[in-house]
This record gives structure tokens, sequence and C-alpha cells, in this order.
């Protein structure tokens, strides 16, 4: 696999973290009370249609832990409907992920900090051990910063190391706002409909040094593709 994760040895898990100011701190704090607040109500109203829950299900039967994956857009629909199962997700080190951890906690998950400018190789050796402690994690394949729709080596590195298989998932509202960011991040209105469609678990094999994994990072990326597809299809059919 042609990428530094591919480097990462127990010599970078290094502690590391970015001071913030006092005023820093209390907004911090501020934004997460809020944010939870309104995520949580948002998401009392949402009404959901769910296809290939069996392929979570299926993994869970097994003794393993998925490698979850979705697209960083639809960030916000999968912090509310996967809440309180232990998920470990990595987030940056700054201001921004400070607020962001603070909110996805009082959701039940877990953190590993770190970015891939940042901290990255840290977080990810973080999520290898979580997983073997028996966690299940989440990656938004194409973040922190894009380009969209364009998977990272992450999950796959991670799951090549783990033996754990990816599973990708895709969320699409009936309703929403779009953040004019790079990930069109989508926000669903209340009441809306909600589609989540999971596709088939993705094993990789395990990780030997010169390995290419890149026919792996490209059939996730076409498997969130088809699904993106699908999901919105569904949308329209149902």
């Amino acid at each position: 696999m042609q990428n530094a994760e591919t480097q990462l040895t127990e010599k970078n898990a290094v502690p590391s973290r970015r001071q913030l100011t006092p005023w820093q701190r209390w907004r911090v704090a501020l934004i997460g009370v809020a944010g939870y607040g309104i995520i949580a109500m948002l998401g009392l109203t949402l009404r959901w249609r769910v296809r290939g829950l069996e392929n979570l299900t299926a993994i869970e039967l097994s003794g393993r832990h998925p490698v979850m994956a979705l697209w960083h857009g639809r960030i916000l629909g999968a912090t509310y409907y996967f809440r309180d199962r232990g998920i470990v997700v990595i987030t940056s080190e700054n201001f921004d992920g400070e607020w962001i951890a603070r909110i996805i906690k009082r959701f039940g998950y877990g953190t590993a900090r770190g970015s891939s400018s940042h901290g990255g190789k840290r977080a990810l050796i973080q999520l290898r051990r979580e997983m073997e402690a028996g966690k299940p994690v989440g990656f938004t394949v194409d973040g922190p910063r894009g380009p969209a729709r364009h998977a990272k080596f992450g999950a796959v590195w991670l799951s090549s190391v783990t033996g754990n298989p990816i599973l990708p998932f895709h969320i699409e509202a009936e309703r929403f706002w779009t953040v004019p960011s790079w990930d069109e991040t989508q926000i669903p209105k209340p009441f809306s409909r909600m589609v989540l469609v999971i596709g088939q678990p993705i094993d990789v094999p395990c990780y030997q040094e010169g390995q290419d994994l890149e026919g792996k990072r490209l059939e996730l990326e076409l498997s969130l593709g088809k699904l993106t597809h699908l999901a919105r299809k569904t949308l329209d059919t149902s």
C-alpha cells in the first residue's frame, strides 16, 4: 500500500494534545451541550428505512467487529442512528475536534485523537488497539479534508492489520439542508424520511510488508458509490 499508514509502529503512539485557551475551552463546553441537544431533538423526528442491516448482524454474530465506512458528508445522520454502540472514531486535535468529540461522546462514541495533518498515525494505532479490545470503529473515508468521495487508505489498513471487515454504508435524507463545504454535508430537516443502506462486508487480506492494497481501496470507493445510488433510488421509490 503506497501510503504512510503502512509504516505505523508502536513508536508512533506518543501522546500529544493541542492546548486550548480558557475562552476556547468555555466555547467547547457550550457547543458540546447545545450541539448534542439539537441533534438529539432532530433525531427524534426522523423516520428511518434501513436496508442491509443483516450485513452488520452477520459480522457481530461471527465474533468480529466492523470497520464502518461512510462519506464525510453524511456524518450527522450516522452519528444519530449508530449512537450508543461504543463505536470509536477519529476526531482532530484542534478546536473543532474538541467540540465534535464532546458531542459524539454524549451519543456513546469513543474517540481517537488525530488527523491527516497532525497525530494521524497515533490515532490509527489507537483504533487498532480499540479493535483488539473488542470495539467497532468508524471512518469517514474521504475526510477530513477531501477530496470528496475519494476513499483514503485508513480503513483498508486497519482492516488488514486486525482481520476485521470493512462495512460500507450510506445515508440519504428526503429533505435536507446542504452545508457549503468541500463535502456538502447533509443536514436532515425535521420529520424527514431517512434511508440507510448497508453494503456487503469487504474482507482485506492480512497486511504484509510491501503489499499493495490499492485494489481494496478502490473496491471500497466503488461500493460506497453504489450504495449512494441505491439509497437515492430507494428514497425515490418509497
